[in-house]
């Protein structure tokens, strides 16, 4: 009897330790978010990626441990540089024969006409993904990603990041700690995430979104519902399939979930309105 007894407190104690890993895992998920650096220092940067992403595994040692992605698991990736504008930030010709230009000195003006219709196709290495953006709800984020597109910015920049834990795919620079120089207001909070949508990428402060975004590709990240404070601003309408193939390329984990194995350029996003 008493042999049987310690044998169900051992295996309580198993299948107890076991659902305190997988909660570490899940709540490692939820605080990975989607963050981007927007010039941070480095110094400051490294303090605060610790305080975002630590992962508590104090209790009775539960292995949680990330590997670090290598240089020979990813592509290293480089944004060619464009103009930069001093000064404010004119509105970009409609037909794209704008100059390419990645640096700003302020956020743009309202550029479009909000009665409108604005179809986004990202022209990438894997295939088009055709997205209609929301000018209903998120009108001033549209014309924040309307007018980066129109002045060529995201030309020529990549998908750096492949999640699986959060199912999504995450762009608009070569890393995470590129941006355009500005950042814009975040339009509402509360937004729930699932397959197909588009949104902006942030730091953990409010208002601190720029040039990035990200594109959900399954169900994992309603993980971020509980923060909601991602600006979804589109749906994609053609090439979801294109989204999760890329998905489908991960390599590596680390604390922004991975990277594509090979390089996947987004040659150009066109914007079409009606």
């Amino acid at each position: 009897m008493g042999t049987d007894k310690r044998e169900r407190k051992k295996n309580n104690r198993d299948i107890a330790r076991a659902a305190r890993a997988r909660a570490a895992k899940r709540a490692k998920v939820r605080r990975r978010g989607l963050q981007v650096g927007l010039g941070i220092p480095a110094a400051v940067l490294a303090i605060w990626a610790v305080a975002t992403f630590a992962v508590d595994d104090s209790s009775d040692s539960v292995d949680v441990t990330d590997t670090t992605i290598t240089e020979s698991e990813t592509p290293t990736l480089t944004t060619v540089a464009g103009a930069s504008v001093t000064g404010d930030t004119t509105c970009p010709v409609a037909d794209g024969s704008a100059s390419r230009t990645t640096k700003f000195e302020k956020a743009p003006p309202m550029c479009i006409d909000e009665k409108k219709s604005y179809t986004a196709t990202m022209s990438t290495s894997e295939g088009d993904i055709v997205i209609e953006l929301d000018t209903k709800n998120t009108p001033k984020t549209v014309n924040n990603f309307v007018v980066l597109s129109r002045y060529k910015y995201y030309d020529d920049s990549f998908i750096f990041r492949t999640d699986p834990g959060l199912d999504i795919i995450q762009g608009g620079g070569s890393n995470n700690t590129d941006n355009p120089g500005y950042t814009i207001e975040d339009e509402g909070s509360g937004y729930k995430y699932s397959e197909g949508q588009i949104a902006m990428a942030r730091t953990g402060e409010p208002n601190s979104a720029g040039g990035q975004f990200f594109i959900i590709t399954g169900p994992n990240a309603a993980a971020l519902d509980g923060q909601g404070t991602y600006v979804v601003f589109g749906q994609i309408a053609e090439g979801l399939d294109v989204a999760k193939a890329i998905i489908a390329l991960n390599s590596g984990s680390g604390e922004l979930g991975g990277a594509p194995s090979r390089e996947v350029k987004i040659s150009k996003v066109t914007i079409t309105e009606s």
